[in-house]
């Protein structure tokens, strides 16, 4: 059990005379010091029998008051350190008391950094976060520390010490200044993702007692959202009817086909395998998988252009449904896709997400609950987005409109 006692430390005195109230903790054998922050005569320490007798003065009430307070404290934050860990330290303690790390002192946010980072690379080995994520918590971690370095000069920051200043100092310096392949600045929504990073970190960090604020809750800038790029019905179709004269372009057009009416992303159309292609009670297909990037269940019904990609692919070897080629393989040859099909547009992966929201669900007045359970969307605000770009009640109310002007 842990034990507090309070002595007088006589070798100090401050201008009046007293001297400083310290409390001692004992815990398995070992011991270390705190000050009250309180102080008292020796003469009235012992008079009052260590502020044990009744007190008759305000300040050794007040004094008295405060080391009841600090001994229920420490042993407040002694059961709730042991409760997540059973060999909690005094230093755990001394730490908790004066708002610090738990953890041998260290509230450095570049060491929490790699201690969420360390933790993130476990779950993506384990297949429940993505590559691309871990990459970008990774990145994140490098970026501010590059700015503690260039701005600070130092190679750690003590996550107290980040104020509102040291924020929208880091803010202007990755817009602005932080350079990666030779490109000057992060544009602005990238910027925000990082800083949601940063908040992210934090969090981890509260969460298993290693800090105990997070100062980055006060950044507040939105991302800016921009319309997304999604073929129209007459775009797809010539993208579907048209046949090339190369196999490797011919593979990339099944894939981005697949994507766009299924919604799958990249990393989640590489993972697909037969375990991934369900049949139910009706003889109906469905894709059931989880989302890389949210880990969010999702499953997607395949309709009949899924279905005939899939047959194509069916004698592959392994248990893979689709071939695989990179993401960057992938958006170089729909570069090619999109000239030949003359579609002025710039084609990427994730055009075919876009196409799957707009053109293939909700332009066909699917649900936007539905079409968000089968993104994989953790909130429905997500997907509001898309309605937003192709809203079909808007297209009803002025085809009534113009029947007026006929």
């Amino acid at each position: 059990m842990i034990k507090t006692f309070f002595y007088l430390k006589t070798d100090k005195q401050n201008n009046e005379g007293e001297s400083p109230i310290y409390a001692k903790i004992q815990l398995q054998g070992k011991s270390t010091t705190l000050s009250t922050g309180k102080f008292i005569s020796k003469e009235r320490w012992m008079f009052t029998n260590k502020l044990r007798n009744k007190l008759r003065l305000n300040p050794e009430k007040n004094s008295k008051i405060a080391i009841d307070l600090i001994e229920n404290k420490i042993e407040s934050n002694y059961f709730d350190l042991s409760r997540s860990n059973p060999d909690v330290t005094l230093l755990d303690i001394k730490n908790k008391l004066n708002g610090k790390s738990t953890e041998s002192g260290v509230i450095d946010i570049i060491q929490l950094f790699k201690k969420h980072n360390d933790y993130f690379k476990i779950k993506f080995e384990a297949g429940e976060r993505s590559k691309a994520s871990l990459q970008k918590y990774n990145r994140a971690k490098d970026l501010l520390s590059n700015y503690i370095r260039i701005k600070h000069r130092k190679t750690s920051f003590n996550i107290t010490d980040i104020d509102n200043q040291f924020i929208y100092n880091l803010e202007n310096f990755l817009k602005y200044e932080s350079t990666f392949k030779n490109k000057v600045g992060i544009s602005h929504n990238s910027v925000v993702k990082y800083f949601q990073c940063f908040k992210t970190i934090c969090k981890y960090g509260i969460k298993y007692n290693l800090c105990t604020t997070n100062p980055f809750l006060c950044y507040e800038e939105k991302l800016v959202i921009e319309d997304a790029v999604f073929l129209t019905k007459d775009e797809l179709e010539r993208i579907e009817s048209k046949e090339f004269s190369t196999e490797r372009l011919n593979k990339v057009k099944d894939i981005f086909l697949f994507s766009c009416y299924t919604s799958y992303a990249p990393v989640d159309v590489e993972k697909l395998t037969e375990k991934n292609l369900i049949k139910d009670s009706n003889d109906s297909y469905w894709i059931k998988t989880n989302r890389a990037k949210t880990n969010v269940k999702s499953n997607v019904p395949v309709l009949p252009p899924v279905k005939r990609i899939l047959d194509k692919y069916a004698h592959l070897e392994g248990d893979k449904l689709l071939p695989t080629i990179s993401n960057q393989k992938i958006n170089e040859y729909l570069k090619e896709i999109a000239d030949l099909c003359k579609i002025d547009k710039k084609l990427t992966h994730y055009v075919a997400r876009h196409t799957f929201a707009t053109t293939v669900t909700l332009g066909n007045g699917v649900a936007i609950e539905n079409v968000s359970s089968m993104m994989g969307h953790t909130r429905i605000a997500m997907t509001q987005h898309y309605a937003k770009v192709l809203d079909p009640n808007v297209k009803k109310d002025m085809d009534k409109l113009s029947s007026k002007f006929c």
